[in-house]
């Protein structure tokens, strides 16, 4: 049986919003939250010379530690059952690798917001996961707010 709530966590104002959306929920489902964040590999040829692996690891760790920061305040305050995790390599495969494995009921996770154009081009990890989860997948929108700042920022300058 599928049970507990994944919310994938990079920080950002939408997995924020995610992570709310995903606290009520685990309220009123009684699940427990997973919260994800996945970091890269750093897999390169060129940190393979430069860097040792123990290094990319305590980075990796550090990075972790900074993005579950922003929700840990959240997450004590709700009461909810919670863990949070860390995993390396591409988020899309990573967050979907974690679904199977912890056989979760529903993903909660924020969208980017991306444009159409470049959405299409590059792809993002909120459609990606949309296509391949094996469970419910909930995206939370960008805010108006970040919509017009976006916009505002990629419009030529007067």
């Amino acid at each position: 049986m599928k049970k507990g709530l994944l919310v994938p966590f990079d920080g950002s104002q939408n997995a924020t919003e995610a992570l709310h959306l995903a606290v009520t929920l685990a309220k009123a489902l009684g699940e427990k939250l997973i919260v994800l964040n996945v970091q890269p590999s750093f897999h390169t040829i060129h940190t393979k010379l430069f860097f040792h692996e123990s290094d990319l690891r305590e980075y990796q760790q550090k990075l972790f530690h900074e993005m579950m920061e922003a929700a840990e305040p959240m997450l004590k305050s709700s009461g909810v059952n919670y863990e949070q995790k860390l995993r390396i390599g591409d988020p899309r495969q990573q967050i979907i690798a974690e679904a199977k494995e912890a056989k979760i009921r529903m993903i909660i996770m924020g969208s980017r917001g991306m444009n159409p154009i470049v959405g299409g081009v590059l792809g993002s990890v909120s459609y990606g996961i949309v296509n391949a989860a094996v469970c419910p997948t909930t995206i939370v929108p960008v805010s108006p707010l970040e919509v017009e700042v976006a916009e505002q920022a990629s419009a030529p300058a007067k």
